[in-house]
């Protein structure tokens, strides 16, 4: 299985949980292919052979799975939570079983996944569309919380929680109002007679920061006068209310 340095438990739990995890793979020099057998690897494959540098460890995977199991069920069925294993399977320690069954198993679930990312090239579009949409939200929901640089401060978890959710609140707000504007704006275009096809409604994002002022506008703003036919109450109770 593709794999690197780092946090490798999570995608044999995720196996066994029934999640398929399918990450945007680069640098594929790095990764590490593990092969079913040594036997596989002499004889049964010839072009592939640098790939895999490494054999799967089945005994250990066949005598911990039990427990493994026991896990993701636990898990499965809020017995625990999986944050909580995932940090108990962070001891490094030989005597944790599972804490070198996860990655073998991890290691199987990832190579299977390697192969099947670089011969399917619609599954390689699917994954890199969705990837980039996703990362284009974590972004704009970063920028968003622009107070203390996006930094969570707060030790208490129900709190964190909550500035999370006001994060999400705030950005869905921006984006409603980023489609609203879009839309306008397109139907403004639509109606001068332009052609706004569906290959050009595509090329936009409502993740635009631009036009956004996270600062607010400056009191004197609020004073000037709104153009005609833009006057509602909140522009009377402005007025009304400015210093």
């Amino acid at each position: 299985m593709p794999i690197r340095k780092g946090n490798r438990k999570p995608s044999g739990l995720a196996y066994l949980l029934a999640i398929q995890l399918m990450p945007r793979l680069r640098n594929w020099k790095e990764l590490t292919l593990y092969a079913p057998t040594q036997h596989f690897v002499t004889e049964q494959v010839e072009h592939l052979r640098d790939l895999f540098s490494d054999t799967a460890a089945w005994s250990l995977i066949r005598t911990h799975l039990p427990d493994m199991l026991r896990v993701a069920i636990s898990i499965s069925q809020g017995k625990i939570r999986s944050s909580t294993i995932l940090r108990k399977l962070g001891t490094e320690s030989r005597k944790n079983r599972l804490y070198v069954a996860f990655p073998e198993l991890g290691r199987v679930v990832r190579t299977i996944f390697f192969l099947q990312f670089i011969t399917d090239e619609e599954l390689r579009r699917t994954i890199t569309a969705s990837t980039n949409t996703v990362e284009a939200w974590n972004q704009f929901v970063q920028w968003v919380a622009f107070g203390g640089e996006g930094v969570i401060r707060q030790n208490n978890r129900e709190e964190q929680r909550k500035i999370i959710r006001y994060n999400h609140l705030v950005a869905n707000l921006v984006v409603f109002h980023n489609v609203a504007a879009m839309t306008r704006g397109l139907q403004e275009l639509v109606d001068e007679g332009y052609a706004v096809t569906p290959e050009i409604i595509a090329g936009f994002s409502p993740y635009k920061t631009g036009p956004i002022n996270r600062f607010g506008a400056p009191r004197s703003a609020w004073r000037e006068r709104s153009p005609p036919g833009t006057r509602c109450g909140v522009h009377r109770w402005l007025e009304g209310h400015a210093a």
